[in-house]
């Protein structure tokens, strides 16, 4: 009776908690009830629950009563004695019979089966081997029962093989062992299923009895399901001998259940040889699989080909299934039919069909085998591969040592095959192109997302690129080919200029196609025999001149034809002759465009001709020394078009860059006089002292300068031109590759060549220190209030700015033209269709961020040059100009200055001007961000918003997209700055700074004396830095505040300037600020950053930094044992036997995990970023749930996961 009011309870219970209507207070009741029954008395929720699921009562309480059924078993079944579980067990089993019913829902029957399957699986072994007998019998009494042994069978491997934590990993061995031993049992149950049901609904059918049928039916469904579950894991040898493997090719021909059968192959298709098997025990049944599959595509094919409209989607589905299980086998056991060169013959004739074929899933799937076996082909040696082959390699999918068959050949029609329909594939929306099949359906937004298809036809390029290293000759032909046809179909119909789309894809192959041809890796630049080196130059030289021959005057054509030709640089690289006439053409494209004017319509003319330049600086980086011979005709071709005025500022950089790439690759005088020549026009107008006392004297001469639009632009690009000779002078044109450290004193020598740029920076580097004193101040207040209005709205961040900083999370409602590169056109030209601004607004934040950018990198540039830079220019000038009103600059200004500038220079400094330089750059900068970050931090704890100046100054109303933006300036400048510590306290500037686990090394470290302490000091920047307290302390202000914020990318920078400062503090002798600044608040914040679930990943370094603080200085101040016994759960005992502990182990290993420990118990339950590195591998089944994070006031950081955008993202 009790039982039944219980059961009574529980389903109000139900229908409450399911029952829209419900108010909130009702369903929260019901649940509260629900949940009071799971965790009572358990035998009376086995009772309860096994009178829920009897079939008087609806589907819903029965299924929540099989829930509360499988919540006993999986958590609660130990509290059940061994006769309970037996008999709870035999319950289980006997629910079949009662399910085997023709009105039971499908849903029902499966959680009996999942019922039954958790028993098991809580069970020992013996409990399956006694079940197994009576459950074979079972299935013998119709086709409901064998329905529900099929499901059984199938939860109990799907189980194993999906990773389920309820399930012991001992138990799933053991249960595991079981069914392998009752393979033998199982899988002939399965294999009599599929052929008793299967007979029964077709005889069923034949007789009208489909009621009948479908009972067949869903065995037949259920029994290769269950398969399918042991084709994972099964012996292949076992489900060949089961004869599963045939029974499941049968079924391929059978519409209702060919889609089942198929995922059988595709399970087992990439299947490996165990070690322990014998090659005829799995290669014979991987033969009979690739007949299976090529007796099913052999029609689908046919058909494709002759009457593609009278296939359908399900059929079409079904084709995808087995071309991708015909792709798996061959990528990963090809090598079982190398042997039979008719069956591989057959195979690679159908998987070109697929290849071949007009929709895009199946040639996908194709793709990826053909990628494969293409690399297999030809990571042989070239000289070992026949190309006239009958057969591919049997290494292919398997290891070296087991290959016993030949090599890989691919044929001249199968490459040609291939190159056509990729070269036809590179594009992304539907044209009217054709295959013998129907229109060839391309890529689109339907069918996958845009990175996607980033990835499909990077995967397309390469296959092209690695056919033509390997087909040479067939290659080039087919690109050729290609060109001339697709060109040839555009000058016929006239497409308009806007739908060029092939001819895109046309320069992207060709691109290809000869980077895989001319890769240089050979003398001649190409790995084939002459007679083919002979051929591919006459086919190029013929393609070439076609090219060339071309008379196109409209810009979007134009622009292409410059694309095509830079494609070839590889190959003017390995025949030179042909470089003059590419040159020439290229001058040609230029000057048969008209100069643009400022009117927007002759926008695509300004764009053709920059692009056309573009494609001169792509030649010649590619071509090398090949482009020598034409310099002098390249700078007269240059002066004459300079003189003529036909040169924009931006199209002359771009020449003068590429002209600055060819002469380095002559050596470096040819570098120097080439500079030297570039240099001069801007030289002369540059070091003009009228413009600069005009524009230059005050902030207000920037306004007055963009009145002057001439001269504005003219300044842009001269500073553009400036940054791009820095990057393409010098050895390899890099600034950043190797940083001249001098660690010498001042009479220390640059290296033994002057680097080329260098006599330059005199000139150049004065006048943009002006500048840039001049546009820093704009953004005061007491400036910005005098300002115009379109300069003031040309100061705020862009639309295009944001975007590009938190990406789609803004609106894009607003158009604006992009920030354009250096020299990318003329920005006083720029298209301002699509947006309503002031005039010029565009132009002046353009000019502006441009000079901005190019002036860092210069200056940076510049600095890396090495001890020239620091000995040429007065460090006081360049502070000011830096450093004088760093208060009023943005935070994505600070950061840009930071990376582009003041790294490189602190890299480069000589050391015995540190003193000089670094005192007055470093100590501003780090005042102001250390007061200017911890504000905006406490804004964005405290009240949500982080208040930066880029956005807060600007927006008066604020949404969640500025928000955000905010936030993610905030993170960038931290981590910006942190990364500046970092360097600060990096080995390659400290070389003198010894670690604390040196060998032998059990306790504290300290110098014998000041001397010593002075020469560490004066080896070591970090040393330097810290001995000036100005410098010193913002920046270990900033260090402990970053410890406590939800950064742990911030954190992850900064711990190598807090692992240099530990040092030295153990170190030193006589700074006893510095030890207690470390032994307190530094030890302090590392432990406050470990209570940030942000810091996981950096939980171990934070832990070894709290050991060396404890090591080297708890026994010389007392704050590291103040700081833990300060913490909620710590004794003094404790502490003492931490002490104990520390002291019978040197082991840092052993330190470490003792210091964990203590922490871990000191805090309780407060070191989320330790507590959640134990759960950061698990894997669960149950959604974590969300937290709100709350301030912690005394530490001013948030007691929580993390905040803002960390949060969303």
């Amino acid at each position: 009776m009790e039982e039944a009011n219980d059961a009574s309870n529980v389903a109000r219970a139900v229908f409450a908690a399911l029952d829209l209507n419900s108010n909130d207070e009702t369903r929260r009741a019901a649940v509260s009830y629900l949940e009071s029954m799971k965790a009572g008395d358990v035998r009376n929720l086995a009772s309860t629950s096994f009178n829920l699921v009897r079939k008087e009562w609806v589907s819903e309480i029965r299924l929540h009563g099989f829930k509360m059924l499988q919540h006993l078993v999986r958590l609660r079944w130990e509290e059940l004695t061994t006769d309970e579980r037996r008999n709870f067990a035999s319950l289980t089993v006997n629910l079949i019979s009662e399910m085997a019913s023709p009105q039971e829902q499908w849903a029902l029957k499966s959680q009996t089966a999942a019922l039954i399957a958790e028993v098991v699986r809580r069970e020992d072994f013996s409990l399956w081997q006694e079940l197994l007998p009576s459950l074979l019998g079972t299935c013998n009494k119709g086709p409901i029962e064998a329905e529900l042994i099929a499901m059984l069978l199938r939860w109990l491997p799907e189980d194993i093989t999906v990773h389920n934590e309820d399930l012991e990993a001992d138990r799933r061995r053991l249960l595991l062992r079981g069914l392998s031993q009752s393979l033998s049992d199982i899988l002939p149950l399965l294999y009599s299923l599929l052929e008793k049901h299967f007979g029964a609904a077709v005889s069923e059918v034949q007789r009208g009895q489909l009621d009948v049928a479908r009972m067949h039916a869903a065995a037949v469904t259920a029994a290769l399901n269950a398969v399918n579950a042991y084709a994972e894991w099964a012996p292949v040898c076992d489900l060949a001998k089961s004869g599963l493997i045939n029974a499941c090719g049968f079924l391929l021909s059978s519409v209702e259940f060919r889609l089942h059968a198929c995922e059988f192959f595709k399970i087992v298709s990439p299947r490996k040889k165990p070690p322990d098997a014998s090659a005829s025990e799995f290669e014979f049944p991987m033969r009979n699989i690739y007949q299976l599959l090529m007796s099913a595509s052999k029609d689908f094919l046919c058909r494709s080909d002759s009457q593609p409209c009278s296939i359908d989607e399900n059929e079409f589905e079904f084709a995808e299934c087995i071309c991708e299980s015909m792709s798996s086998i061959g990528c990963n056991n090809l090598y079982c039919i190398a042997g039979d060169s008719s069956v591989l013959s057959l195979y690679l004739e159908q998987m070109l069909g697929y290849f071949r074929h007009f929709k895009l899933a199946l040639h996908c799937h194709s793709l990826l085998f053909w990628l494969g076996f293409v690399r297999e082909s030809v990571s042989k040696p070239k000289a070992s591969v026949q190309i006239s082959g009958d057969s591919a390699g049997s290494s292919f999918g398997h290891s070296d040592k087991e290959n016993k068959g030949p090599l890989i050949s691919i044929g001249d029609d199968c490459c040609s095959a291939i190159l056509d329909v990729s070269f036809q594939r590179l594009l992304k929306k539907n044209v009217p192109a054709t295959t013998s099949g129907g229109v060839l359906e391309l890529w689109d937004h339907e069918f996958e997302s845009k990175e996607s298809f980033s990835r499909y036809r990077s995967r397309i390029l390469e296959l092209v690129r690695i056919l033509a290293s390997y087909k040479p000759v067939v290659a080039a032909v087919k690109i050729s080919e290609r060109i001339g046809l697709v060109f040839k179909s555009y000058s016929l119909t006239s497409l308009p200029s806007q739908d060029l789309n092939e001819m895109e894809g046309t320069q992207l192959a060709l691109e290809t196609v000869v980077s895989g041809i001319f890769d240089g890796s050979t003398e001649s630049g190409t790995g084939c025999s002459p007679e083919d080196q002979v051929m591919l130059h006459s086919i190029m030289e013929e393609l070439l001149r076609n090219l060339i021959s071309l008379k196109w005057t409209d810009p979007a054509y134009v622009e292409i034809l410059g694309r095509h030709l830079d494609a070839l640089g590889p190959y003017l690289k390995c025949f030179p002759e042909a470089a003059g006439e590419v040159v020439k053409k290229i001058f040609e494209l230029i000057m048969t465009l008209p100069v643009a004017s400022k009117d927007p319509s002759t926008a695509g003319f300004r764009r053709a001709r920059l692009q056309v330049c573009t494609s001169f600086l792509r030649i010649a980086k590619a071509a090398d020394k090949s482009l020598l011979s034409l310099m002098k005709s390249i700078a007269d071709t240059m002066a004459y078009l300079q003189g003529e005025g036909s040169l924009h500022r931006g199209e002359h950089n771009l020449l003068g860059e590429a002209f600055l790439v060819i002469a380095s690759a002559a050596g470096s005088q040819q570098q120097q006089e080439a500079l030297a020549w570039l240099l001069e026009p801007f030289s002369k107008q540059w070091t003009q002292l009228d413009w600069q006392n005009l524009y230059l004297a005050d902030p207000m001469g920037i306004v007055r300068l963009c009145s002057d639009s001439d001269l504005m632009w003219s300044i842009y690009h001269s500073v553009a031109f400036f940054e791009r000779a820095l990057k393409r002078s010098g050895q390899g044109g890099s600034r950043r590759s190797t940083p001249i450290q001098q660690n010498n004193s001042s009479t220390s020598s640059e290296s033994n060549s002057v680097h080329p740029i260098a006599p330059h920076i005199s000139w150049m580097l004065p006048p943009l220190l002006r500048l840039l004193r001049c546009v820093h101040p704009l953004w005061s207040q007491s400036i910005v209030q005098c300002l115009p209005g379109q300069l003031r709205s040309a100061m705020n961040i862009s639309q295009a700015e944001q975007v590009s900083l938190v990406g789609d999370v803004l609106s894009k409602s607003a158009k604006e033209v992009p920030p354009l590169s250096d020299g990318a056109q003329n920005p006083s030209d720029a298209n301002k269709a699509g947006h309503t601004l002031e005039p010029n607004e565009s132009d002046i934040r353009t000019w502006l961020k441009g000079i901005r950018e190019s002036g860092y990198n210069v200056i940076g540039l510049s600095a890396s040059i090495g001890d020239y830079f620091f000995r040429c220019l007065e460090s006081q000038s360049v502070a000011i100009a830096l450093m004088e009103h760093i208060e009023c600059m943005e935070f994505r200004h600070i950061r840009q200055l930071i990376h582009s500038t003041l790294i490189p220079l602190i890299k480069s400094c000589p050391v015995d001007l540190w003193a000089e330089w670094l005192e007055k750059l470093l100590p501003p900068l780090f005042r102001h961000c250390q007061q200017a970050l911890c504000c905006s931090w406490s804004n964005l704890v405290h009240e949500g918003r982080a208040k930066v100046p880029d956005i807060c100054r600007n927006h008066s109303e604020m949404d969640l997209r500025l928000e955000v933006l905010e936030e993610k300036l905030l993170r960038d400048l931290t981590r910006e700055i942190c990364v500046l510590l970092s360097v600060l306290a990096s080995p390659p500037l400290n070389k003198g700074l010894p670690s604390l686990d040196q060998p032998g090394s059990t306790n504290r470290m300290e110098l014998s004396s000041l001397d010593e302490a002075d020469a560490i000091v004066s080896n070591s920047l970090f040393g330097f830095a810290l001995k000036h307290k100005d410098l010193a302390v913002p920046a270990l202000q900033i260090s402990i505040d970053t410890l406590s914020r939800p950064d742990g990318e911030a954190v992850s920078k900064v711990l190598v300037f807090c692992g240099a400062t530990v040092i030295l503090a153990a170190l030193s002798t006589n700074n006893a600020e510095l030890r207690e600044f470390v032994a307190r608040d530094l030890f302090a914040a590392v432990i406050q950053g470990l209570t940030l679930e942000s810091n996981v990943n950096n939980s171990g370094e934070l832990v070894s930094l709290c050991r060396e603080i404890f090591v080297h200085l708890a026994d010389r101040n007392p704050g590291p044992k103040q700081v833990l016994l300060s913490l909620p759960s710590i004794t003094s005992n404790d502490l003492l036997a931490f002490e104990d502990a520390l002291a019978k182990t040197s082991s840092p290993k052993e330190q470490r995990q003792h210091m964990k420990s203590l922490l871990l118990l000191a805090a309780g339950n407060n070191l989320k970023a330790l507590s959640s590195q134990k759960n950061i591998n698990v894997i669960t089944n149950v959604s974590p749930k969300l937290r709100n994070p709350a301030p912690n006031v005394n530490a001013g950081v948030v007691d929580g996961d993390v905040i803002g955008l960390a949060a969303i993202t």
